[in-house]
């Protein structure tokens, strides 16, 4: 399964990884084995870098939480919890959309409740393309 890309759909993720070795004394992100362990129903606040229209600053950076769907090879598959700010309201990319990620891309986590377990397994607004 490919990973969302900004030239191809007009947003990706960025590496929370990276942000922490970068800063981090500032940047805390959960342990690799806390980030590598999410099951259905756990939450993932990831970093979206999004085209957005604006000649001056033509890409905005959201943080926005991902309700985790399920398990992938070497990572998770999702549903976008949050609408982007950056963006008027759209079908490609708003809540509910389905999306892949991995633990390098989890800045925090949020654990599972009754609730969002029942969330994750409902179908996706739109579902990420699986070839």
């Amino acid at each position: 399964m490919r990973e969302p890309d900004f030239d191809v759909d007009g947003w990706c993720l960025d590496d929370g990884e990276e942000y922490h070795r970068t800063a981090s004394a500032t940047f805390w992100i959960p342990t690799r084995e806390a980030r590598e362990a999410l099951q259905p129903g756990d939450l993932a606040k990831l970093i979206f870098c999004i085209s957005v229209d604006d000649p001056d600053k033509p890409v905005a950076v959201e943080r926005m939480w991902v309700l985790v769907r399920g398990l992938t090879e070497g990572g998770y598959l999702g549903i976008l919890d949050n609408d982007p700010y950056a963006l008027a309201k759209n079908d490609e990319f708003w809540s509910g959309i389905e999306l892949p990620f991995g633990p390098n891309h989890i800045i925090n986590i949020s654990e599972r409740d009754e609730k969002t377990i029942r969330l994750a397994a409902q179908e996706p607004k739109r579902r990420w393309p699986r070839a």
